[in-house]
């Protein structure tokens, strides 16, 4: 499929998806005659792991490493798929942190939103 059709099944912007290209997170799997960049689902997939990593605060660099590990274990055994899921490990370690962080930011904005509905509640009575 191309860019614009990648875009939109991935809910993100074409000039989101040319920037992981230039980042080289996410390279289109071929192009067309034309120089359209044409997109798989394996694309897709890693689309989606960067766009959920993204509002967890992941730099590229981070990003990147997770999806070479990604592509390497498959195919890795012995001592590289141990040091493989180690580091795999390790970034879950690190969602979850981020995911509780999340967490305790929504509870204090929720909790402020709160304090300003009982303002509200208070001055209209």
């Amino acid at each position: 499929m191309q860019i614009g059709e990648a875009a939109e099944r991935v809910g993100l912007s074409i000039r989101t998806i040319r920037h992981y290209e230039d980042a080289g997170l996410v390279v289109p799997s071929a192009r067309s005659e034309g120089g359209f960049r044409l997109y798989t689902q394996p694309d897709l997939d890693r689309l989606r792991v960067v766009k959920r990593m993204k509002p967890l605060g992941f730099t590229l660099e981070e990003m990147r490493d997770l999806l070479q590990i990604l592509d390497a274990l498959p195919g890795a055994d012995g001592d590289e798929r141990v040091a493989l899921q180690n580091r795999l490990a390790t970034f879950h370690t690190a969602a979850q942190t981020r995911v509780q962080a999340l967490r305790a930011q929504l509870a204090t904005a929720e909790g402020f939103a709160q304090q300003i509905q009982g303002h509200i509640d208070q001055h209209n009575r």
